[in-house]
């Protein structure tokens, strides 16, 4: 099988079969109609022919889940595999991270710098995934760098959070009894389902609430300095005015390497080239 025997915008079709069915496990038309506003009818074409690739069977359609699941033994062949296929393309409707693939450069080149990949499974995500949509609490494992064993926890999902770098999973934890973010790739083995919660996401005050940041270069850099910074980051009168959820302030300012330290803004502006306003 070669990719060029296929159309470009059947590969984005097969692409988004592989994504939904591994990573949430149930594939229907729906998928493909919404996603590429497309009939019914072509939508069971695409399924039927990428059923039709492959001599073991990849996608199976049970009745129970009235859709397509994945086989056992499904290896993906359109797509890597990868959270950050899936999960790129809950924030973007679809991933086009490896369109590029596609294009005729000739002598020209272009190079993508891709954060590696954590290990997540797909079995965890489908689980957490079903919580959040429908608000029940879970038993999951969960380890991190102050908790280094596993430790069992419960908590109740509501938004998955990518900061740049790694995933996060925004959730009520009901051993703290506050909202707090979980590093996707840090939970382990498959989570348990339980009963439905009051806890959703309206509660999160965090989350519901926003706050504007005011970011502006360094003042102990030069005028001629600050305006390059100025100009790197599209500022309007030398501020670029950011609003985003409280709770995701923290990724905003770790992203952008924004220093608030006085003392290390003065003593290596250009190092620090962002703060914020005062």
């Amino acid at each position: 099988m070669n990719l060029n025997d296929f159309k470009w915008d059947q590969i984005l079709r097969f692409r988004l079969i592989e994504i939904i069915v591994l990573w949430e496990g149930r594939l229907t038309t729906n998928h493909l109609c919404d996603a590429f506003k497309i009939g019914r009818q072509q939508a069971s074409r695409d399924i039927a022919k990428y059923k039709y690739l492959f001599e073991q069977e990849q996608i199976i359609l049970d009745q129970k889940l009235r859709g397509y699941r994945p086989d056992k033994c499904f290896v993906p062949y359109f797509t890597k595999g990868t959270p950050g296929e899936y999960l790129s393309f809950l924030h973007q409707q679809k991933s086009m991270d490896s369109c590029f693939e596609f294009f005729n450069w000739q002598n020209a080149e272009c190079e993508i710098l891709s954060v590696p990949d954590r290990a997540i499974s797909p079995q965890i995500i489908r689980k957490l995934l079903l919580a959040a949509r429908e608000c029940r609490r879970v038993d999951v494992d969960y380890i991190s760098l102050s908790s280094p064993s596993v430790r069992g926890r419960i908590i109740v999902p509501h938004s998955i959070v990518y900061d740049g770098v790694r995933w996060h999973l925004r959730a009520y934890c009901e051993e703290k009894k506050n909202y707090r973010d979980f590093v996707l790739s840090r939970f382990r083995n498959e989570p348990d389902l339980l009963e439905h919660s009051s806890n959703n996401r309206d509660l999160d005050v965090d989350w519901m609430n926003y706050e504007t940041l005011e970011v502006v270069p360094n003042p102990h850099l030069s005028m001629s300095q600050q305006e390059i910074i100025a100009t790197d980051y599209n500022m309007i009168d030398g501020c670029l005015r950011i609003k985003t959820r409280k709770a995701l302030v923290m990724y905003y300012k770790q992203r952008l390497s924004i220093c608030e330290d006085p003392e290390k803004l003065r003593g290596e502006p250009e190092v620090h080239h962002l703060t914020l306003s005062v």
